[in-house]
């Protein structure tokens, strides 16, 4: 089973049983800091990415304009179904069945770790509206590391649906670009700095569609696609939403259970991603996941050449309720009554929904 490490304070060394393939967690408080440009101090210490918090969340509250954050999202949304017929397709048919109540558990982003246009470039827009850093997971073997953040304390619960209801967490991952082969970091960083300033702008490029980038060579598309998926999937789609997760958990009807919801959606001709099984479980049993795999679309490159490329997907996400909460009436269950965060060898698995081998 995969580990994770969290960081707290005080600062002792870390221990010399630290692997490079270990996932890493950090706090959300060392995190956090980072953005103010200060270093926090850390002691390491193993802890199951499947123990990331139970009880209330984690103090914050929502700051600027509500109204304003959510037509963010819903801008985002749009986009990403216009792009997505699948994923419109599900959500539709998941609505209707039941009875038009939807709440998002997560959004996912990628992005390239190198020029400013890493994590910290997507993360920035939803700190500032009072989202808390939390645990970072590690891919040693797809050269990516991942953040969560959890949203403002009152708006991770409520009435309301899609982005109109409960903020979802947010999962935003990146690249890590100095570890891929010399010709890939240069078709990297050739493009990130023609970005220029565009990394300070990533929510505003999610919310429009459009790349901060000029649009990339097929050659170099290629390039990028034979030793990774996910440098040749952000090349072409930038910050555009990479996923959303309905929470199976919160609808209403017999679709709360995720397998059910996972034979509603092949029932109606949908590919599931089967990449280590079609219900991805983590260790601890709590947290259950699925995903469709991601439609293509067509790409015009510089050249003028017109090729398919992958889009995006939609998950589907059952939280269930921690052992010491099992006895709670279910009309007195909330969100933090049950399993939080994320794990490594579920989003790994996800991550596959965009590979061509899924197609």
């Amino acid at each position: 089973m995969l580990t994770s490490l969290r960081v707290r304070s005080p600062v002792v060394q870390p221990p010399s049983s630290l692997s490079a393939s270990s996932p890493l967690s950090l706090s959300n408080s060392s995190r956090n800091l980072s953005f103010l440009g200060r270093k926090p101090h850390h002691r390491f210490s193993t802890i199951s990415a499947s123990n990331d918090r139970c009880g209330p969340p984690p103090d914050s509250s929502f700051t600027g304009g509500e109204s304003f954050f959510r037509n963010i999202l819903s801008a985002m949304e749009a986009v990403y179904l216009s792009r997505n017929p699948t994923a419109k397709s599900i959500l539709e048919l998941v609505r209707s069945a039941d009875n038009d109540h939807i709440c998002y558990d997560h959004f996912a982003f990628r992005t390239f770790g190198v020029n400013g246009h890493g994590i910290d470039s997507m993360a920035k827009a939803f700190v500032d509206f009072g989202y808390i850093q939390r645990d970072e997971l590690r891919f040693p073997a797809k050269k990516l590391k991942a953040y969560w953040f959890s949203p403002p304390n009152g708006l991770h619960s409520g009435c309301g649906g899609g982005v109109n209801g409960p903020l979802p967490r947010i999962f935003i991952s990146e690249l890590l670009v100095d570890q891929m082969t010399d010709e890939a970091q240069k078709i990297i960083k050739k493009y990130t700095k023609l970005s220029g300033n565009g990394h300070m702008h990533a929510a505003l490029s999610s919310s429009l569609g459009c790349l901060t980038w000029e649009k990339p060579s097929y050659s170099e598309f290629q390039q990028l696609a034979r030793e990774s998926e996910y440098a040749a999937w952000t090349l072409v789609n930038g910050y555009a939403l990479n996923h959303v997760t309905i929470s199976a958990h919160r609808l209403t009807s017999h679709l709360r259970n995720i397998k059910n919801l996972n034979q509603f959606i092949e029932d109606k001709g949908f590919k599931l991603n089967s990449e280590g099984g079609i219900l991805k479980v983590s260790p601890d049993g709590l947290l259950l996941q699925s995903s469709t795999v991601a439609d293509s679309t067509s790409f015009q490159f510089s050249e003028g050449i017109t090729e398919p490329i992958p889009c995006s997907y939609i998950e589907f996400a059952e939280r269930l309720i921690l052992p010491q909460f099992k006895n709670l009436p279910e009309n007195k269950v909330e969100e933090f009554h049950r399993r939080d965060g994320f794990e490594v060898g579920n989003a790994d698995k996800i991550f596959e929904s965009t590979s061509k081998v899924q197609g």
